[in-house]
């Protein structure tokens, strides 16, 4: 049997779009969740949290792609400096969007494991304010995208999509 993968390096240009589109859907959900009554907006914040986890897990797995295909391109002085920059900001947009994933299940979950629900305009400002820190986040992930084509499209750096060829299988 024969098997097509490209390899761990260079799967960062197949997996770095999925954590952008995610966490910036997330957040439309967390506007329709806190407009609507709480019944009804519920499930939408729900669904938002299940976007930033997916999203957040899908970015730590983009940047262990993007060091595995950093290994693989052998960098001039000049993109090394580019790269580590782009390197630097995929972290900074990790640790962001961990805190504000864990910061909306504590918005969401903590006060009905503490019986003490929130009015409903303390939770929609809270949630308000949660949208604006989500904001902060946002803009780093939108510059460490911007910051990895100017690599990839400017600088002409690209990890190898396909890896070695195909696979066999061993025979036995």
């Amino acid at each position: 049997m024969v098997h097509y993968f490209p390899g761990w390096n260079g799967t960062h240009a197949l997996i770095v779009s999925i954590p952008i589109i995610l966490l910036l859907i997330a957040p439309l959900f967390v506007i329709v969740g806190t407009v609507l009554p709480s019944a009804k907006g519920q499930p939408f914040l729900v669904w938002a949290l299940i976007l930033m986890i997916l999203g957040t897990v899908t970015v730590f797995v983009a940047a262990a792609t993007g060091e595995a295909a950093m290994r693989v391109l052998g960098p001039s002085p000049a993109t090394q400096v580019a790269l580590e920059q782009h390197r630097d900001l995929a972290g900074t947009t990790e640790e962001l969007f961990l805190m504000l994933t864990l910061a909306f299940a504590a918005l969401l979950f903590v006060p009905r494991l503490l019986g003490n629900e929130f009015e409903s305009w303390v939770n929609s400002a809270l949630l308000a304010a949660f949208l604006v820190f989500y904001a902060t986040g946002a803009l780093f992930l939108a510059n460490t995208v911007h910051h990895g084509g100017h690599v990839v499209h400017e600088l002409g750096h690209k990890a190898p999509v396909t890896g070695s060829g195909p696979i066999k299988e061993a025979r036995q």
